[in-house]
Formats: structure tokens, sequence, C-alpha cells
């Protein structure tokens, strides 16, 4: 009798101190540092139960025929990691969002996602405008943190098929992964003691393939990505972009206007950007295996980091190049849209388009990017793609002929301003 007694004082003392511990472990969660990884795969110590403290002594139970409390206090104390891992970086955006909205002070990853959204909205007004039909707007979220917003058009009065669309990603990157990335970005390290890092991706994609084959295809990406501390400040960082002109026929005073646009938002940050960014576009948007650029180029630039200059001035240099996509573009397609042209000339557009596809499925790193992500969706990163396109066999222009001319600029690119 008196044994079952002592088993019962016992039990209580155990649910006691279990209690105790549960309250102190909550307690300390918002203190705890950002989630790295699914339990046992984070770098960060993991919050655990010190046996001395809070797991039963399992010699006293067994003394006492109280083995249902060892395991209950077992269960307790080895079950609290899973419950108590720290917020992950997107879980603590999107509680800056609702708490304080992004202001100026928030972090970049937040206000560069804003920005582009504010963008998105702008450009796809003024597309829908010009053309008269509407873009069917598709918003999505990822599991694993993030989502997007993704607007097409298709079959419309003056675009074939256009896209614009928001990603952003949050994820994880392995230590092979962040290794890879130091060659490129040499102020990445990774303390020997952590497995991975959080990282944020966002962007802005677009892409336009007009229906008249005098009008011609446009392109632009501006992204931000970053790797983050365990407590959410960024780590490493950098920006990317560009756009760039595919015309099926070229009028040269439309390449110059549209170089010229994008020279001056260059030019009002670094006069060296635009001639290093123009020849870094034409040497990426270069299809190897036909040994010609994809179009008349424009500018492209990656990994802008704390090397190149300080955040807040890429930061505002990708707002101007973006900005300056409506004034280089949409004085182009108003004047080609109506152009009268022939079936030979529609049957031209479509045999570039397939070049187009080519160089899309093969050399882009982004279209590559996004398929290898877990959790991508493929329909916004293949709404890139023509609706239409074609290959001929052994096809070449005729000598001398305004389909040579164009193939000829794009084996040999020009300086356009």
């Amino acid at each position: 009798m008196a044994s079952r007694w002592q088993g019962r004082k016992l039990f209580t003392q155990l649910s006691a101190q279990s209690r105790i511990a549960t309250k102190q472990q909550q307690q300390h969660l918002y203190r705890f540092p950002l989630r790295l990884g699914a339990r046992f795969n984070s770098s960060e110590p993991q919050l655990t139960v010190q046996k001395s403290s809070y797991t039963p002594n399992y010699l006293l139970i067994a003394a006492v025929g109280l083995s249902l409390a060892g395991t209950l206090g077992y269960k307790m104390a080895v079950q609290e990691p899973d419950q108590l891992d720290g917020p992950t970086l997107a879980e603590r955006d999107a509680l800056t969002k609702k708490e304080a909205g992004v202001t100026s002070d928030a972090p970049m990853r937040l206000r560069m996602e804003k920005f582009i959204k504010e963008q998105q909205d702008e450009i796809v007004w003024e597309l829908q405008k010009l053309d008269g039909a509407k873009f069917r707007r598709d918003e999505w979220k990822r599991a694993e943190g993030g989502g997007g917003i993704t607007c097409v058009l298709q079959d419309g009065n003056v675009f074939e098929k256009g896209g614009v669309g928001v990603s952003v990603v949050y994820g994880t990157l392995p230590k092979a992964a962040v290794a890879k990335m130091r060659a490129n970005h040499k102020n990445m390290h990774l303390d020997e003691n952590i497995d991975a890092l959080p990282f944020f991706a966002t962007g802005l994609s677009m892409v336009l393939h007009p229906k008249n084959p005098m009008a011609p295809t446009v392109h632009l990406n501006y992204r931000y990505f970053e790797t983050s501390h365990p407590d959410g400040t960024a780590h490493a960082w950098w920006f990317g972009g560009g756009s760039d002109l595919t015309p099926a026929y070229l009028f040269d005073e439309d390449a110059v206007h549209f170089h010229k646009t994008l020279k001056e938002a260059c030019d009002n940050h670094d006069k060296d950007y635009y001639p290093r960014f123009k020849k870094w576009c034409d040497e990426y948007f270069y299809n190897k295996h036909r040994g010609e650029c994809r179009g008349v180029g424009g500018i492209f630039f990656d990994d802008l980091d704390e090397t190149e200059k300080d955040r807040e001035n890429t930061f505002a240099f990708a707002q101007d190049c973006l900005k300056s996509f409506l004034p280089a573009y949409m004085p182009i397609i108003e004047k080609r849209k109506d152009m009268p042209f022939t079936e030979q000339e529609k049957e031209w557009q479509q045999i570039r388009r397939g070049k187009y596809v080519e160089f899309n499925l093969v050399h882009d790193r982004g279209t590559a990017f996004g398929l290898n992500t877990p959790g991508s969706r493929v329909e916004s990163i293949l709404m890139s793609l023509p609706l239409t396109a074609s290959w001929h066999y052994m096809h070449e222009p005729e000598p001398k002929s305004r389909e040579q001319r164009l193939v000829d600029v794009l084996r040999n690119p020009k300086e356009w301003v």
C-alpha cells in the first residue's frame, strides 16, 4: 500500500516537472534563432531537454514499478524539439509584412518583392490598354515558402502570347551549393558547424511575342538573391537583370531607340555600365550551336554584390533599368503592330521563334534553375515560350534579303549607340 502511494506521489511530481519544462521551453521559443531545415538537420543547436533536468530517473521509476510514467516523461522530453523549432525566414517575413508593412527600413528582400510587384501591375496595365485583351492572372503558393503571380495573355489582338510573372522563393542551400556559389561571390562563407543556409530569391520576368512579324519580341528579367543568417539578416546578396530585343525583321531605328533608352538608365549610375552590360548581353544570349545571337541585345548583368557597389545603389540601378522598359519598348510596338506583312514574312517569324525556343531550353540559366528547383511552377517558368514556332530542315535565307541581313547582324553584333 505504501509502495502504491509512493508511486502515485512520484507520478504527480514528474507530471509537474514536465509541465514546468514545457512552459520554460515555450517561453524560450521567441528567442530561438531562425530554423534552417527540418528537425535534426538544422545547423543551429536544437532545443533539447537534458536528462539531469527533465528526464525522469529511470532506476527510481523501475524500483516503484512506474514504467508508464517513465515512458510518458520520455515522450514529453524528446518530442519538444519538433514543436520548438524557430520560425523560418518565410514565416518571419510574413509576420513583418502583416505587422509593419514594407517600409524603407524593411529587409531588402521585402523591398525588392514589393517593387517588382508594383512594376508588374503597371506593365500589365499598359499592355492591356495597347492590346485590348485581358491578361489571365494566377496567384500561387509554394509549400516551401513564397509563391508568385503569373499574368499571361494569349491570342490577343497585338500579342500572340505574353507573360509577366513575379516569383518569390524561400529555401535552404546545402553546403555543397554554397561552395559552388563562392566561385562568383568570395564574400560568401559558411561556418563549418552549419550544414545549410536559408536563401531567398525573387524576380520579375517578362516575354512578349507579337503577332505581327514586323514587331519584335522583347524580354526582361530583374532579380534579387540573398542568403541569411539564423537571425534573418542578410548573409550574402546580389542583383541581376537585363532586357533585350529579338526582331524577326530588323529596323535599325528600333534597335537604336531601345539601346539608347537602356544606356540612359545605366549612365545615371555608372558610365561604364552600358558598354559592359551590352557586351555581356551579346555574349549571354548567344546560341552557341547556331553561331548567332538570339537578338539585337540590350543589357544583361548578374551577381552585382557589395564588391561592385553598396546594396542601396545597386537596388536603385535595378529600379531605373526596370522602369525604363515601357519607354524603351512601347513606342516600337505601337509603330510596328499594324504594319502589313506577307505569309512568307510570317513564316520567317516562326523560324526565328524556333531559334528563340532553342536558346531558352538549351542555354538559359534561369530556365534551368527554375526547372531544377523543388516545388517550382513549371507553367510559370515556360511562359516565355511562344505559342507557335517552326523548324525547317536546312533552311537558309535568300542572299541579300532582309532576312539575310538580320542573320548577318546576329552573327556580328553591332554597336547601336
